[in-house]
């Protein structure tokens, strides 16, 4: 097997006096997309910031193919629960805004936009998109640098059922033509089951009650997957029955 894109090993991460995560390691693979889930206040979205180079207030060590990442990456792009888009750039330059403001002639943008679905919306402003449109602007944007790994904290959450479905579909389908690694928080069981080849179990453990990854689950439902599939249904009540009496 090649060796991973990811390597990341979190001795401990505190905040005051509360430990967050401790003895946590994960690696990920070029082009898999691994789910991470848990309980509420687990340390997701911290195990986020820190791959994203935004909390560097850890013990541990994050490589990419090998190399030791000190703070933001062009290499890891990030997609949030909300949109952020800039209220005052059109969509094209919301999408290059990685590359500075006003930079939505690049070519670059054009394809992504086409890619997403939003091919004639290029000048638009914010308030004239709807939030599955504005979450595919941030997708957009998220793969503008062409980032080997996408980390995704609820991407689809504030968007409804159909949306929602839509955009995930939408994700594998980048995901598949750009070659991404994809690493998805998500509260979602059956979200994580659809899009993963991994889904992780993180939940607080030890004395501490840091969080850590206590279970994977390899995902082996051959692509396209339906949502009815009754491993999926099989693999949702071992995670289920992984959280205990714990509310995810």
């Amino acid at each position: 097997m090649s060796a991973p894109l990811l390597d990341l090993r979190v001795s401990d991460k505190h905040h005051d006096s509360r430990t967050i995560l401790e003895r946590l390691t994960l690696s990920i693979r070029r082009g898999e997309i691994v789910s991470l889930v848990g309980p509420s206040g687990c340390g997701k979205s911290t195990l986020l910031r820190i791959l994203a180079g935004l909390d560097r207030e850890f013990n541990g060590e994050i490589l990419i193919d090998g190399k030791r990442q000190q703070g933001p990456s062009s290499r890891i792009g990030v997609i949030f629960q909300e949109p952020r888009l800039l209220p005052w750039l059109s969509v094209a330059d919301n999408v290059a805004f990685p590359a500075g403001p006003r930079r939505g002639r690049d070519p670059r943008v054009g394809s992504l936009l086409a890619e997403v679905g939003l091919a004639g919306a290029r000048a638009y402003l914010p308030k004239q998109l709807s939030g599955g449109m504005a979450q595919r602007v941030a997708i957009a944007r998220g793969l503008f640098s062409e980032p080997d790994l996408l980390l995704l904290d609820e991407p689809f959450s504030a968007v409804d059922a159909m949306t929602r479905m839509r955009l995930q579909d939408l994700l594998l389908s980048l995901v598949r033509s750009h070659g991404t690694a994809a690493l998805l928080v998500t509260h979602d069981l059956d979200e994580a089951l659809y899009l993963s080849d991994r889904v992780l179990l993180m939940t607080p453990s030890g004395k501490s009650g840091a969080g850590r990854i206590v279970r994977e689950i390899d995902v082996s439902v051959e692509r396209p997957r339906d949502r009815r599939d009754v491993l999926l249904a099989s693999l949702r009540g071992e995670l289920l029955e992984g959280l205990g009496a714990v509310t995810v």
